[in-house]
């Protein structure tokens, strides 16, 4: 019976290890854009409709927030400081438009930089790491059932986390729908709900990298034979949107403290990929 089970489980494997090795490389393209992704799949182009709805939506918001604070401000003198420079709410209105328009460009940029990062550091982890999925079968139909079911466990593991970074490539695109909206944000002293808008972007783009790079790991260390630290790997993949929450925490700090907290990601992101290069 327990021979039975054994080659049942490494049956299952096999099958498991074939699609794993085709999905991991296309893993960062597909949770950065994955408007387009289902659009092949839908065979509709409405994302870009949809898209386009919500930058004008949030490019009105702006303006009718830039006037209402203007007129509160400098005429009904309800709100804020009338003594403050009008040039200051004049420049947060002229940065908030200049934040919705080229963020699809800005974007673009990241997701090159990300999606390079990530195949360079998969490269790296996998630099002399045995990919021979034969032995690993053999290996688990010799190692007995309880190190089949450990197997077979970190690959229910592993196709959870897919799941998790469908989910991921969707929560990126209500992020990326939404920012003209944020944006308004900009037009207040303490930059409003962009702070924390940006925040929660960096953190989901960041967690890709880590998430993707310790499924590269896991799957490394099972071929190897190492199961239960293969296991390790996938399970904190699996964790670490959570693990980066609880150090990157939004701060406050001067006006430009958002944008600075867009320019520091970004250079972090670059000199990370001057580091591989």
């Amino acid at each position: 019976m327990e021979v039975l089970l054994v080659l049942l489980i490494a049956a299952i494997l096999t099958g498991c290890l074939a699609y794993v090795n085709n999905i991991l490389s296309g893993l960062v393209p597909m949770t950065l854009h994955a408007e387009q992704y289902m659009t092949t799949l839908l065979g509709t182009n409405g994302f870009t409709e949809v898209f386009n709805i919500f930058f004008g939506f949030g490019i009105s918001l702006i303006v009718l927030k830039f006037l209402k604070k203007g007129f509160e401000t400098y005429i009904l003198w309800t709100e804020g400081d009338a003594d403050a420079d009008p040039l200051l709410l004049l420049t947060n209105f002229f940065k908030a438009l200049a934040v919705a328009v080229s963020f699809p460009v800005l974007y673009g940029w990241l997701a090159d930089i990300v999606d390079e990062l990530t195949n360079k550091l998969l490269t790296a982890v996998g630099t002399g790491m045995q990919e021979d999925f034969t032995t690993f079968i053999s290996g688990i139909s010799s190692a007995g059932l309880f190190t089949g079911i450990v197997s077979l466990i970190f690959f229910i593991v592993f196709f959870f986390l897919y799941i998790q970074f469908l989910m991921r490539g969707l929560e990126i695109l209500i992020l990326r729908i939404g920012l003209p909206v944020a944006c308004v944000g900009l037009l207040d002293s303490d930059k409003g709900v962009f702070r924390s808008y940006m925040q929660k972007f960096f953190q989901s783009t960041l967690a890709v990298i880590v998430q993707i790079v310790l499924a590269k790991l896991g799957v490394g260390l099972m071929l190897n034979g190492h199961v239960f630290w293969g296991l390790a790997a996938v399970m904190l993949s699996v964790k670490t949107p959570k693990f980066l929450q609880e150090f990157m925490i939004v701060s406050g700090g001067s006006p430009s403290g958002a944008m600075g907290t867009v320019y520091q990601s970004v250079r972090l992101v670059q000199m990370a990929k001057g580091a591989f290069k």
